[in-house]
């Protein structure tokens, strides 16, 4: 063994000895050493030898080349004109070849950034054609001449096939995961936002959005985690499994996970066998929520009486909106005959969160025009919407609920968009609870809230008693948004510390959610921190104060927490746009798409991350150089 050990430590490694090619060699024997290579190469027959030493370059010239030697003898004027002119050669047959794989590189580049810039905008691999189609058209249009021929040219060598793009897009989504798993990895906090939901053509898809904060950059990311099918049953096992398969590919340890925000389906909040239970199993300080969007939509909803003549508007829209195509073009053309104020009706969709507010309000925008239609149709189908429309007690209804989800409208439009934080959504909420105290008092007063129940009643007394619908609104919002795991004064020191009076109370809701947290650091921090005057000057939105402002405060404790809450997922809202954008290329695709294709296409539409094209190219270079 030892012997046999010293022989492999003494055995010649010639890779590794830096030996250095001589000048000379180009005059003596004809050799030179090409730029990036290890092998001298021959200029009489273009062979290279294995290695850079003077004993393989001069056997290789006595050998195969004694008649050089004879017809242009060495130290003559004769030689090296000679050897000038085959270095000239080689030069050039160089320049040729650099320029071409330069112009080849140029062109794959080029073909990248189209497939990108498809991908964003949820376009079909087979538009990158009509995209080189148009490149020529507007060069031909811009230029003349020779400068025009040799862009033409060039636009005619990017490969833009149907095939070449969704390699292309595979390319740059393997890059773009490349670029996400290594900033997570980074991450010391990491958030997650998991729905499921069908698309357009049945498949049960479970969405998986991560958001941390980027060091380097100074910013928070949101970006897809995983996409992934979930064939036959959607229970909370299969959930979890998909999940954590999902967390192990990217290298993501479940204790780095801060909080998770879910729908709120059975399957991710069972007791036993939901989605968080079986995280908390592993991860007992995993904070899960409710998604705020979900929660709002949940507290808004309908008593019988209400949802009665919801119903009967939403039949009403139906019937002249989808019965019949005749009768919707019926419909617009006299809508625009008597210049009404829109020229079509909505129609509701169930999955859409504002619209039954949109079509009540572009209901009781055209409800006079719309009665006068129905009224010269005199057929027995249009004769109880008739009745309905001329019934004072219903009509008031519609206005009350026209009024009060019109408000819930602009609540719902301002917890949506991405990048927000919990702290602005929570705010939203309070902020609505407070206002549904003030439009229950001014039902019994002057309407102001109600502008199209007052349009109805005319300032006379209504018939129906709405503040008890008020009251279950606010109950509503009570129950549901009491038990949100962030208490007000937690939030308050994140949206601005410097507001925050009861430190005690402070202390106690943060070492409830934050385990490692201790009540009394908590405490002298914040103080130190609202005495910190230069602070309190340039105090700005919680995003660059507590990533920015406060790093040389000395509050460790405090910068933590709100790192944590801040990369906290506010809302699933993020998922439920994905799921829009899925089927917006499906769409595209006319469902020609495999499920890879699809996601690797979702991925370039959705990621916050730019491709490295540079390095692509310089990649795919050197995979096939080897």
């Amino acid at each position: 063994m030892a012997c046999s050990k010293l022989s492999v430590d003494k055995k010649r490694k010639v890779d590794f000895e830096n030996r250095e090619f001589k000048s000379e060699w180009t005059e003596k024997y004809a050799f030179v050493l090409p730029v990036g290579s290890t092998k001298p190469m021959c200029l009489i027959c273009n062979d290279t030898v294995a290695i850079i030493k003077s004993g393989n370059v001069k056997r290789h010239y006595e050998t195969k080349h004694a008649h050089f030697e004879q017809n242009f003898p060495q130290n003559t004027e004769l030689r090296t004109t000679k050897i000038n002119q085959l270095k000239s050669a080689y030069a050039a047959t160089s320049s040729v070849i650099v320029r071409s794989a330069t112009q080849q590189e140029r062109a794959t580049e080029a073909s990248l950034r189209v497939a990108w810039v498809l991908g964003k905008h949820k376009k079909p691999f087979s538009d990158a054609e009509i995209v080189k189609e148009c490149m020529s058209e507007v060069v031909t249009a811009l230029f003349e001449g020779t400068q025009k021929d040799e862009i033409i040219k060039k636009i005619s060598q990017i490969p833009c096939s149907d095939s070449t793009a969704a390699r292309r897009t595979e390319i740059l989504a393997d890059d773009l995961l490349e670029q996400l798993s290594s900033a997570i990895k980074k991450a010391k906090f990491i958030s997650l936002a998991v729905d499921e939901s069908t698309d357009n053509t049945d498949n049960a898809q479970l969405m998986v959005f991560v958001r941390f904060f980027d060091e380097e950059k100074g910013e928070f990311h949101e970006d897809v985690l995983g996409v992934t099918n979930l064939h036959g049953h959607t229970r909370g096992d299969d959930i979890y499994e998909a999940v954590t398969q999902m967390l192990r590919d990217r290298e993501i340890d479940l204790k780095h996970v801060v909080s998770i925000a879910t729908d709120g389906a059975p399957s991710m909040i069972g007791r036993e066998r939901g989605l968080v239970a079986r995280l908390r199993a592993h991860h007992p300080d995993l904070m899960a929520y409710h998604c705020i969007i979900h929660q709002m939509v949940l507290c808004a909803s309908l008593g019988e009486r209400y949802m009665e003549v919801m119903t009967t508007v939403m039949k009403l829209v139906n019937y002249l909106r989808a019965s019949s195509a005749l009768q919707h073009r019926l419909l617009r053309s006299f809508l625009i005959e008597v210049n009404a104020t829109f020229d079509d009706l909505l129609l509701h969709n169930h999955v859409r969160w504002l619209s039954k507010g949109k079509v009540l309000e572009r209901f009781w925008a055209l409800r006079k025009e719309l009665e006068t239609f129905l009224l010269d149709q005199k057929s027995a189908k249009a004769k109880p919407f008739v009745d309905f429309m001329k019934n004072e007690e219903e009509m008031e209804i519609v206005a009350f609920l026209t009024d009060i989800t019109s408000h819930l409208n602009d609540l719902n439009m301002k917890l949506q968009g991405k990048n927000s934080t919990v702290c602005g959504l929570m705010s939203a909420v309070r902020a609505f609870q407070r206002k549904l105290e003030v439009f229950k008092c001014d039902l019994e007063q002057d309407l102001l809230h109600f502008p199209r129940l007052l349009d109805q009643t005319a300032g006379k007394h209504h018939h129906h008693n709405y503040a008890e619908f008020l009251d279950k609104l606010i109950k509503n919002f009570q129950s549901r948004f009491e038990d949100f795991p962030l208490g007000k004064q937690v939030l308050l020191c994140i949206e601005n510390p410097f507001l925050v009076k009861n430190i005690a109370e402070f202390s106690t809701e943060a070492t409830k959610v934050f385990q490692w947290a201790s009540a009394a650091s908590l405490q002298t921090e914040l103080i130190e921190l609202q005495e910190n005057l230069a602070l309190q000057e340039s105090h700005c939105d919680p995003v660059t104060f507590w990533t920015k402002m406060v790093t040389a405060a000395g509050v460790p404790l405090l910068q933590k927490m709100a790192l944590q809450i801040l990369t906290m997922f506010p809302s699933t809202y993020c998922c439920e746009s994905a799921f829009s954008t899925m089927n917006m290329v499906k769409n595209a695709y006319r469902s020609t798409l495999t499920n890879e294709h699809l996601h690797q296409c979702l991925r370039l539409a959705l990621t916050p991350f730019m491709p490295k094209f540079k390095q692509l190219v310089a990649k795919r270079r050197c995979h096939l150089s080897h």
